[in-house]
């Protein structure tokens, strides 16, 4: 995977799942944080707690009403053409979610731990499970 910022959807996990949200809708949300917290995975990959974050991050734009982290013109489209609270029920998966994906059997998190915008990253994390609460 390739990653070249702290943000949601700086890395190629990300755009990819972009496309996904786009063909599948809310399944592939609910994919994303599912894959995550799924009991016989013993170790996150990097690639799936990138497209978890990411889902959250998509999530919490449709929840708060604030979309300014959503840097793609069809995503924004995309949760536009949604019912208000639509996605309400994912919140506490997706929380969760975020929680696997930060904590210490996660690819993502061991990556960030050892890299300079560690801080940043997991205070995006963070960011995000308060909106998600």
């Amino acid at each position: 995977m390739n990653t070249w910022g702290t943000a949601a959807f700086d890395n190629d996990a990300a755009k990819m799942f972009i496309g996904e949200v786009l063909e599948d809708g809310t399944f592939a949300l609910q994919e994303a944080y599912e894959v995550v917290l799924d009991p016989d995975t013993d170790f996150v990959a990097e690639e799936e707690g990138a497209r978890a974050v990411a889902a959250a991050e998509t999530l919490a734009a449709h929840l708060s009403g604030d979309t300014a982290t959503i840097f793609d013109a069809a995503l924004r489209d995309w949760l536009s053409g949604l019912q208000t609270g639509e996605l309400e029920p994912m919140r506490e998966l997706a929380g969760e979610a975020l929680g696997r994906v930060a904590g210490p059997d996660s690819d993502l998190s061991e990556f960030w731990t050892n890299t300079e915008g560690g801080e940043v990253w997991f205070g995006n994390v963070a960011r995000l499970r308060e909106v998600l609460g």
